[in-house]
């Protein structure tokens, strides 16, 4: 039960940590409008992460199922949507967490199981 619990954690926090380190290293704020361009680098880059960080899950938990992957796209999701309701500013970075991020952790999840 620990491990699970653990696995969710350090999932979540590969996806926090790198996006924080994103938006700390290239100096933009994330809830400023930004160009397509740094959009597209931050999907790819938050793609990654978010398989990074379901893989991890996986890695950790030693499950036959997705269900803690779910998890982890759950708790990805709900930050996002407290941060969209009361955030202010542009949201995309929110709704890319939400809509593209958090179903990737489940791939990621995926992917280490199939690879098993």
């Amino acid at each position: 039960m620990i491990r699970n619990i653990l696995s969710v954690i350090a999932g979540y926090l590969i996806f926090a940590v790198s996006s924080v380190l994103l938006f700390t290293l290239t100096s933009h704020k994330p809830h400023a409008e930004a160009s397509t361009a740094f959009k597209i680098t931050t999907i790819v880059y938050g793609v990654f992460f978010s398989a990074i960080a379901g893989f991890v899950v996986q890695l950790i938990a030693r499950q036959k199922t997705l269900t803690l992957n779910y998890i982890l796209a759950l708790v990805i999701f709900l930050f996002a949507a407290i941060s969209l309701i009361t955030a202010t500013g542009t949201h995309w970075t929110q709704l890319f967490a939400m809509f593209i991020f958090a179903p990737v952790s489940i791939f990621g999840g995926y992917l280490k199981r199939r690879k098993v």
